[in-house]
């Protein structure tokens, strides 16, 4: 060590002697700069904590850690900017739709206030955005009262202040409904935000709201903008795509994901795209895939309901204004309730609630225990249960025998401790109903013949483009009961079909009741749009909070109406 110090001050002596001034070291200017993104996706609304499973994360180990809620939200978000001086929030849809009654009820205006509050630089469309319809979705994007119910939640409604992306939403002359991309500076580089939707996204709304748009490829429309995007000279490219993977579980920065489209996306969209964020199926994962460059593209999702935050950390070469991509960092970042929430969005957030407080604080029923919307392998849940016992009663007048519900459509548990501002006695408000059902669907009854009841069970099971399998165990009512076999081949899955204990056979004819949605063939089940004789019945959540209120102290039922074999 003297040696080296002796040697340096001789070369400090050296330099000094040649005419050179000598001063302090100072490190060689960087050649990156540092640009944070912050996203979240499928909020859904959920301005206050989310109760039950839907407020909570799951660690690696399996254990739990309670989640959510705007404040808190934007507690972590403002940290997390304070990180890094140059910083990008952004989210990847259905950040409205499907919302608990605090801002459901006000046409979701309160989130768009949130997301205003946080500074959402740019949003896709998810299916959810569009739940109301094309011009709602206008609406608001460009501000202005709802032309039916005008502006209830404030005076006015002003406009979200981020472009809501869509590049593969056309109309049906082929034009662009939506913008495909925006630009955003941060560390003085541009960043092209693409945005695009599910192109099944038909097959998970209502076809009147939809009417007059088409829906393209992903990868397709991704391609188009990244192509513009580099012949502008925008060599930082990020995806927004509302469509995900499924997960075998883990923590929030597994990537144990199943083969699924988001993972296709990534995989074939142009090497110029430099980050995926995906959303629609509320998992949670944090992987690398390898671009069609061969080289690294992060894919990641951060579950929903404003429970994690997806954070990624780029270097930017100041040179090429493209990303050093080996330097990617990328983690979820749970937004726990321990922080202290965040004042502005915790005035937002009470202003809402106080507002529907009249109409969600009325009592509707009671339960003796937690109805949960998570079910075991033979894909019966209890609260599934009872939701279709509900719509059963609910069409009795349409001679209906059997209900049946697509698991989509609930939305969360209906615990007996009731919300994080519930009476913790078993008493179910009107909010909390409103949180498990908010779609306002219309129960429809149809005649389906035995062949075609049998026909829809089997649709349960959907080959994908992948190869894999998607599994919707539709909710029934306590009378229909059937198996599935495992092992069987799909299309020869189901046996043992009975109504009211009755075998079912194919020429026999069955009135069964199902939602809008399914009616029209959501999510897939094709068979329903060919019932005969519909018959309109009551809104869903209607139904719901009546049977609720007509059978006070309800139990979870017996898991019996769906038998699995090998």
């Amino acid at each position: 060590m003297r040696a080296f110090t002796k040697l340096t001050a001789a070369a400090a002596a050296a330099l000094t002697c040649a005419g050179l001034a000598v001063g302090p070291v100072t490190a060689a200017p960087s050649n990156t700069t540092d640009v944070r993104l912050i996203t979240f996706n499928d909020f859904h609304g959920n301005l206050q904590p989310p109760a039950g499973s839907s407020g909570r994360v799951t660690l690696p180990d399996g254990t739990t850690v309670d989640a959510g809620g705007a404040a808190y939200l934007a507690t972590h978000v403002k940290q997390l900017r304070g990180e890094v001086d140059n910083s990008v929030v952004l989210s990847s849809g259905d950040n409205v739709g499907a919302s608990p009654l605090d801002s459901a009820l006000f046409h979701d205006e309160p989130t768009m206030a949130l997301l205003n509050e946080l500074g959402v630089k740019a949003s896709v469309i998810g299916n959810h955005e569009l739940d109301e319809g094309y011009k709602e979705l206008l609406r608001m994007q460009l501000g202005g009262c709802h032309p039916t119910d005008g502006c209830q939640f404030r005076d006015s409604y002003p406009r979200a202040k981020f472009p809501i992306l869509g590049g593969n939403v056309y109309f049906d002359n082929g034009l662009n409904a939506a913008l495909p991309f925006t630009v955003t500076v941060s560390g003085g580089v541009p960043i092209g935000i693409i945005g695009v939707t599910l192109e099944d996204l038909p097959l998970v709304v209502t076809p009147e709201a939809i009417e007059g748009l088409k829906f393209g490829d992903e990868v397709k429309a991704v391609n188009q903008s990244s192509r513009l995007l580099d012949l502008l000279g925008i060599k930082t490219q990020v995806v927004l795509v509302h469509q995900g993977d499924n997960t075998e579980g883990g923590g929030p920065d597994d990537c144990k994901t199943l083969p699924g489209p988001a993972t296709e996306i990534a995989k074939a969209a142009s090497a110029s795209v430099d980050v995926v964020f995906s959303g629609h199926s509320h998992q949670q994962y944090n992987c690398t895939v390898t671009d069609p460059a061969g080289k690294p593209r992060t894919l990641i999702q951060g579950s929903s309901f404003g429970r994690l935050l997806s954070v990624v950390d780029l270097k930017i070469d100041k040179r090429t204004r493209d990303v050093v991509r080996e330097s990617t960092k990328a983690h979820n970042e749970i937004v726990t309730r321990t922080v202290t929430p965040d004042p502005a969005v915790q005035a937002l957030v009470d202003e809402a609630k106080t507002k529907a407080a009249p109409i969600a604080s009325e009592q509707v029923g009671t339960v003796s225990a937690d109805l949960v919307r998570a079910a075991p392998a033979s894909g019966e849940s209890p609260l599934g249960d009872v939701i279709a016992d509900a719509q059963l009663s609910a069409t009795a007048s349409n001679n209906a025998q059997i209900a049946i519900t697509n698991p989509g459509g609930i939305r969360t548990d209906l615990t007996y401790a009731g919300s994080s501002a519930g009476e913790g006695d078993g008493v179910v408000t009107y909010g909390e109903a409103f949180a498990v059902q908010p779609f306002s669907n219309i129960m429809q009854t149809m005649t389906l013949t035995g062949a075609q009841l049998k026909t829809v069970l089997e649709q349960q099971w959907q080959p994908q483009p992948d190869g894999t399998v998607q599994v919707r165990i539709l909710q029934i009512s306590s009378s229909l009961h059937y198996s599935w076999s495992q092992a069987a081949a799909i299309g020869s899955k189901i046996s043992e079909l009975t109504v009211a204990g009755e075998p079912v056979t194919d020429d026999a004819t069955y009135r069964v009741s199902v939602n809008n949605f399914l009616a029209a063939g959501g999510d897939g089940f094709a068979e329903f749009v060919n019932g005969t004789d519909v018959t309109g019945g009551p809104v869903d959540l209607d139904a719901f909070t009546d049977y609720l209120t007509a059978n006070p102290n309800i139990a979870p039922p017996a898991a019996d109406r769906i038998t699995v074999l090998p």
